[in-house]
């Protein structure tokens, strides 16, 4: 009997480069994920092509996304998210006005037949950021829950659900009937109304029944949260936002819970033993530096742009918001990297034929360039962070980087 073991072969492939990489990449005093990301690039198309981009790959990569921010949403203080808001609000928008403004006017000014459209819509893609590649950093480097983590992490947010609705503003202006842009919108604020009831539900109930969720089996925990996860990923799709958002805020719900830590045990696991480096390899995998090249100085425009543009926008947030200089430059860092909703943009403008090739092609390479770079220079910053702290000091900065 014969069993097609194909996707055994590529997983084998996938988790031995994300745990490979890892280690290497922890060994020379780097986070775990930029390891495993290039590790992608390596035994993706672009270099060994030992291991292909499928529909399989894709959907195991998409649930990684969705623990890793279940798992960030279990970290995070709501009270402390709360009172981060303002300060959140200034980074989204400096990181939503200055990239859009920067796409648009940089395409006007470099390409020969500029369109209105184009330029919009790679604005409206810049304008995204991937909240998976800075939680896992700055959770690495034990900043995540403190006012700066919580920070960036509202911003990110605030990115995402202003992506959607820029989005509904441009397809409605040259693509689709207007109407529809009403329609997101109140979808979107009847997602964040039914959340709050579901959420206060589902923490009333818990806190009344902590006696018997204690005495839960740690598998039918594990089982019973990943249900709850999911079905508030679909709930957030449904409502025109994407999927991390409902993960995170399932996982913020459970925060405020007996239960907390016990569940964060289990998801861990069951995430970072599995789904989340794949989420990361599949990250490196999705490039292909072959089809790149066919557009290299597009996508090098694009690219360049895209990492200035945040930068400089989030960096603007944060000084508005009295960071200090260092922390205002790493909130620019953290806000860089693009993934799953600055693609899932890029293809919607593909597919509508409102951007070319040229500009999709750069949006790839801002991926991969952004996710190496981020955790990288955070860690950089950081370094030359601690470089200038007072010896006899050292023991206190520590001691509140890890609270």
């Amino acid at each position: 009997m014969h069993a097609d073991t194909g996707f055994m072969i590529q997983l084998l492939i996938i988790l031995f480069a994300a745990i490979a990489g890892g280690m290497i990449s922890k060994h020379l005093g780097q986070p775990r994920i930029l390891g495993q990301i290039l590790a992608g690039v390596l035994i993706g198309p672009s270099l060994l092509g030992f291991v292909e981009q499928s529909d399989f790959i894709s959907h195991l990569a998409e649930l990684g996304v969705i623990l890793l921010m279940f798992l960030a949403g279990l970290e995070t203080d709501l009270e402390e998210l709360k009172s981060s808001f303002e300060n959140s609000s200034k980074i989204a928008l400096g990181g939503i006005i200055v990239p859009f403004g920067m796409g648009f006017l940089g395409l006007y000014l470099v390409s020969d037949t500029f369109v209105v459209q184009e330029g919009v819509f790679l604005g409206v893609i810049l304008t995204a950021t991937s909240m998976g590649i800075a939680i896992q950093t700055l959770s690495e480097m034990g900043r995540l829950k403190s006012r700066f983590g919580m920070s960036i992490l509202g911003a990110a947010i605030i990115d995402d659900v202003a992506g959607v609705l820029i989005l509904a503003i441009a397809l409605g202006i040259f693509g689709k009937s207007q109407s529809s842009i009403a329609l997101l919108v109140g979808k979107i604020i009847l997602f964040f109304v039914l959340i709050s009831l579901v959420g206060g539900l589902i923490s009333k109930f818990i806190f009344k029944n902590k006696k018997w969720f204690n005495k839960i089996s740690s598998s039918h925990l594990l089982a019973g949260s990943f249900l709850l996860t999911l079905l508030f990923a679909i709930t957030a799709s449904e409502f025109g936002m994407a999927a991390i958002i409902g993960a995170y805020f399932v996982g913020l719900i459970i925060s405020t819970t007996p239960i907390k830590h016990k569940v964060f045990g289990e998801i861990e696991k069951f995430g970072t033993g599995f789904f989340i480096p794949i989420f990361f390899v599949n990250i490196g995998m999705s490039v292909n530096l072959k089809i790149i090249g066919e557009h290299i100085w597009m996508a090098l425009f694009v690219t360049t742009i895209g990492i200035v543009s945040k930068v400089i926008g989030s960096y603007i947030g944060g000084r508005l918001s009295d960071f200090d200089k260092r922390d205002a430059l790493q909130i620019g860092i953290s806000m860089v990297p693009r993934a799953e909703v600055a693609l899932i943009i890029a293809n919607i403008g593909l597919k509508s034929g409102f951007i070319g090739e040229g500009i999709f092609t750069g949006i790839i390479l801002l991926v991969i360039v952004s996710s190496v770079l981020t955790p990288l220079l955070l860690k950089l910053t950081s370094k030359k962070v601690d470089e200038k702290v007072p010896q006899k000091h050292l023991k206190k900065v520590v001691v509140k980087s890890t609270s």
